[in-house]
């Protein structure tokens, strides 16, 4: 039984993890795009949309690979791996946490962040 769990996890750590790939690339292509449109193009507040739009792939991006960590945690066979992976998933949820935090505070109206305090 507990061989099945391991495969299904490492099968399913597999698919999150190319789900974070697609949504990332999506993005990035999504953002490129937008940039080289925008680039020919004097409408600087869209601009704004684009990197708020690929902020938004990002931290989706990076909310799959950090659950696909999470699911790897729980069949990491030594505690040098789960130190590895533990790492990573805490500068996963670091970058995530700044990257949401940038989008919250990011005003459009100016393409500034808003002061704080």
């Amino acid at each position: 039984m507990k061989e099945w769990l391991i495969a299904i996890t490492e099968h399913a750590v597999l698919v999150i993890n190319a789900m974070a790939l697609i949504v990332i690339v999506f993005g990035t292509v999504q953002a490129f795009l937008g940039s080289v449109r925008l680039a020919f193009a004097a409408n600087y507040r869209e601009g704004r949309g684009i990197l708020q739009r690929f902020g938004r792939w990002l931290v989706a991006g990076l909310t799959f690979q950090l659950a696909a960590d999470i699911l790897q945690t729980s069949v990491a066979p030594s505690w040098d791996e789960l130190g590895k992976l533990a790492a990573v998933a805490v500068i996963r949820t670091a970058l995530n946490y700044f990257l949401e935090h940038d989008l919250q505070n990011f005003d459009g109206a100016t393409g500034r962040k808003k002061e704080e305090g």
